[in-house]
């Protein structure tokens, strides 16, 4: 019994072998190490972002605003709201305006923080106030606080009307999207709708372009969720979307024109607003999503208007596997098999409800029967109607003389339809090198290259003679932005001195 070890005893020298311990040891401290140097490049990033803000307001150049912007999306994915609640709180000096001082309060209300008085705090602008309130708000979207979200966005909209500078424009636009996003998650989209549109006309009279262009694409947004498509059309025809707004707003309005022209049979039109929204969408992960959606719109469409979409659309990766149903769709229509396009609709029924194309496709049993006559036209110089109703699984030979007539007089099929003997004659195929079709391919062609190279020309249009009286002023922005480039390549994360030195420059 004196031999046998104590199993206890032997546990605890296991446990407590000097490797492991200096390897726990190790660990606690290089995660408490990496934490804490988290929250203080957080911090000094914040700082920062502030600095371009009050810059960009004193020398009324909006470009260091959107430098401060271009980094929300990194600081969202690892911004603390205790780091925030103390940048905020730093700014919360008894000199700030009353309303900025209780949209400060209500930013930290909303975080979960109490608001603490700070004599010796900087006074705090409107930009900066609004930046504080835009990271508070994708903090609460991300934490699913959507009632605190919305209470913090009408705090946020009720400043923003009260103050109109020109620096505000990139930072209201973004505020006024999470605005609508939360009264979008919480299923009162319409709530939203009377603010914006007030909002709009106080950015058209204001010149506010980038606040106009997200407000008409917020709108249109709206109206389509409640499947609103005249009203949508009358805001699109009296309002007029800003030549200089960024890519993604365009893009984001091209697609929503589009669904709006092709519910209003306008398929023409319909197509060139989907397709230059998926020249305007950047091609990457980010826009899988976008690219998905609008490319089902466009596949619609072209089968609306009597065209079959490539098939090299349907292979490219990010868009195979949506696109299946469509593609299936596709090749349906391009048989005309009447029966198969009822079955594709049925099986994907779900799939097309939840992308809200299933009205657009009910449209499509008429393209089916189309492509159905035109193949039967090309196979068969003469064919009963009867034959013709028994291809296509009509319901009788009348609605199949009835279609086969409307064909007719569209232009579908060169045909002849004897009644009496109750059968069609086809005409002789002609050479369509003889017909009209490919001037009218080379004319489109040929309108599309003359718009690019207007477009071309207009974008590159030097501007008017009053540009040289800001030559001076220009230079000495250059020369800042060019210190400013060489300050921040020469930054140190690790060591606060040079942090302090570029703080005492802006």
């Amino acid at each position: 019994m004196a031999d046998t070890p104590n199993k206890e005893n032997v546990t605890m020298e296991v446990e407590l072998t000097p490797e492991q311990k200096q390897a726990e040891e190790r660990r606690i401290l290089v995660e408490g190490t990496s934490s804490g140097l988290s929250l203080q490049l957080q911090v000094v990033d914040l700082n920062r972002n502030v600095k371009f803000l009050e810059r960009g307001i004193t020398a009324s150049e909006v470009h260091y605003i959107h430098r401060a912007l271009r980094t929300v999306s990194a600081l969202r994915k690892r911004l603390q709201p205790e780091v925030l609640a103390e940048i905020i709180a730093a700014h919360t000096s008894p000199v700030n305006q009353q309303i900025v001082a209780d949209c400060l309060k209500s930013i930290l209300e909303s975080l979960g923080q109490r608001p603490a008085e700070n004599p010796a705090a900087r006074s705090c602008e409107p930009e900066v106030c609004l930046f504080f309130g835009l990271l508070a708000q994708l903090h609460l979207l991300d934490s699913k606080a959507y009632e605190r979200g919305a209470q913090l966005s009408n705090v946020l909209v009720a400043m923003m009307s009260s103050t109109q500078r020109r620096t505000l424009d990139s930072v209201v636009s973004r505020v006024f999207f999470y605005y609508s996003r939360f009264f979008e998650v919480a299923d009162c989209l319409s709530d939203a709708r009377p603010t914006l549109l007030g909002a709009l006309q106080t950015a058209t009279l204001t010149n506010m372009k980038e606040t106009k262009a997200m407000l008409l694409t917020l709108l249109l947004r709206n109206y389509l969720h409640y499947k609103l498509y005249d009203q949508a059309e009358r805001l699109a025809a009296k309002s007029t979307f800003p030549s200089e707004a960024p890519n993604n707003l365009l893009a984001r309005y091209l697609y929503y024109m589009g669904r709006i022209e092709a519910i209003q049979l306008n398929y023409s039109q319909a197509q060139l607003h989907l397709l230059e929204a998926t020249r305007k969408a950047p091609s990457n992960s980010t826009t899988a999503g976008f690219q998905q959606t609008v490319h089902k719109v466009y596949v619609i469409v072209e089968l609306l208007m009597g065209n079959i979409p490539e098939r090299s659309l349907f292979r490219t990766p990010v868009l195979k596997k949506p696109l299946q149903p469509y593609l299936e769709l596709t090749q349906a229509v391009r048989i005309g098999d009447l029966s198969q396009f009822q079955d594709v609709v049925q099986r994907y029924q779900d799939k097309f409800l939840q992308d809200q194309m299933l009205v657009l496709i009910q449209r499509l049993r008429h393209n089916v029967i189309k492509a159905g006559i035109r193949s039967i036209s090309i196979a068969y110089s003469r064919i009963s109607l009867r034959d013709i109703c028994l291809k296509l699984h009509l319901d009788s030979e009348e609605d199949a003389e009835y279609i086969v007539a409307k064909a007719i007089r569209d232009g579908v099929i060169d045909a002849t339809i004897d009644h009496e003997k109750g059968f069609v004659k086809s005409a002789e195929v002609h050479n369509v090198y003889g017909t009209s079709d490919p001037q009218h391919a080379f004319d489109k062609r040929i309108t599309f290259c003359l718009n690019l190279y207007n477009e071309s020309v207009k974008s590159m249009r030097y501007p008017g003679g009053d540009h040289r009286k800001e030559l001076a002023y220009a230079d000495e922005g250059i020369k800042r932005e060019r210190e400013l480039a060489q300050e921040l390549e020469n930054e140190d994360y690790d060591d606060g001195s040079d942090m302090d030195a570029m703080d005492e420059d802006l």
